[in-house]
């Protein structure tokens, strides 16, 4: 599966996503800038979109909640070591309240990963990442890893991006 991504002003990109509307497209709001999402099989309607393949996945999103978007940079040769962590997560996420859709995102045109979860509000959020299955999500490495997979994956510090479906109210 194809993911993009490109940012505009929230009129402009509202009405892009209302022009498409057989397209799987969601707008959200972050701090001063409106990000799109589109996820499909198929090529973008995005002009220069920043481009991903889907790694793993669940739900779906829908554009009423609140989405979170941890950026992580991994190293070429950390790549598979990444990815095969998430394949073989414990999918814990998918059982906490509030919880809407998971995305890992291979970029295609980076180093940065991008793990994006949506959430109904940011209150259940916080509450996963205070959750037991938050910590064992996000525990040391497992034991069964090598010495090899224990090296340092990561090409720079991850960071979190938040959106919100809607616009604030004026």
């Amino acid at each position: 599966m194809n993911f993009y991504m490109t940012t505009g002003t929230y009129d402009f990109m509202k009405k892009m996503r209302d022009n498409h509307p057989e397209e799987n497209m969601v707008v959200m709001q972050g701090e001063g800038t409106t990000l799109v999402i589109h996820e499909t099989k198929d090529k973008t309607i995005f002009q220069t979109p920043r481009r991903y393949e889907v790694v793993d996945g669940t739900g779906e999103f829908k554009e009423k909640g609140y989405f979170v978007l941890n950026n992580i940079p991994v190293s070429d040769e950390g790549r598979p070591v990444f990815e095969h962590r998430f394949k073989n997560r414990a999918g814990a996420i998918e059982n906490e309240p509030g919880y809407v859709a998971f995305r890992v995102l291979r970029p295609l045109d980076s180093d940065t990963y991008i793990v994006l979860t949506e959430w109904e509000s940011p209150t259940f959020y916080e509450k996963w990442k205070e959750s037991q299955a938050f910590a064992k999500a996000h525990s040391a490495k497992p034991e069964a890893e090598t010495s090899a997979q224990r090296l340092n994956i990561f090409s720079g510090v991850s960071h979190i991006s938040t959106y919100r479906a809607k616009p604030e109210e004026e």
